[in-house]
């Protein structure tokens, strides 16, 4: 199954290099393109891509709130920031939008390509140093669920804070992963959220996890 792609971005160059890489990888095709956020809407409709490549800085419309609108929409894509900076607070604020992760744009054609196969399976590609980082610029708010966790359910919830997939976090807690995949539904469920991502950031953000 080949992996349709969208790529935002306001450069022209950009959006040529990460067409090429993209391009001539088996199994990903780039379907469309946007010079900015409010473009990207129209396109992501029309091509319905499983992945975009969303630049955070935008005229018209930024990445922030093109993503909202992206993740807003009945059957959203992936979407995968592009940014120059790991620490810039815009791409925590993509994130927090329903980004589900970021990618830097020095990052090696190889690592390129492994990320978008890897968001568009529906794994979140996180950088736990960096969210960590931005989310400890943040003062610390009630998140409803979050007491609700089992204590089982936090421990998972931690390790995924620091980056571990569910075959890691089962190595951790010596756990099959099946229940391991059993809890993260749990844990995405009780705190309403839709991936890994968001639920990183609320456990950053109602200080069950400590940035610092």
């Amino acid at each position: 199954m080949t992996v349709r792609i969208v790529i935002a971005d306001d450069e022209d160059l950009v959006r040529a290099g990460l067409r090429v890489i993209l391009d001539t990888e088996p199994g990903l095709a780039v379907v469309g393109e946007a010079a900015d956020g409010a473009e990207v809407v129209p396109v992501v409709r029309r091509e319905r891509p499983d992945v975009v490549l969303m630049d955070v800085r935008m005229p018209a419309l930024d990445g922030i709130q093109a993503t909202r609108r992206l993740v807003a929409m009945a059957e959203p894509p992936k979407v995968l920031v592009v940014t120059t900076f790991e620490n810039d607070d815009h791409v925590y604020d993509a994130l927090r939008a329903g980004a589900d992760g970021f990618l830097l744009k020095r990052t090696r054609p190889d690592e390129l390509v492994r990320a978008v196969k890897l968001v568009a399976r529906g794994e979140t590609l996180l950088f736990p140093a960096a969210i960590r980082t931005l989310a400890g610029r943040r003062p610390t708010v009630p998140v409803p669920g979050i007491d609700r966790l089992t204590g089982r359910e936090g421990d998972v919830l931690r390790l995924m804070a620091r980056g571990l997939n569910n075959g890691e976090i089962a190595t951790e807690l010596t756990l099959g992963q099946e229940t391991v995949k059993t809890h993260v539904g749990n844990v995405l469920a009780k705190l309403g959220v839709r991936d890994r991502t968001q639920a990183v950031i609320a456990a950053y953000e109602s200080g069950f996890v400590s940035p610092r």
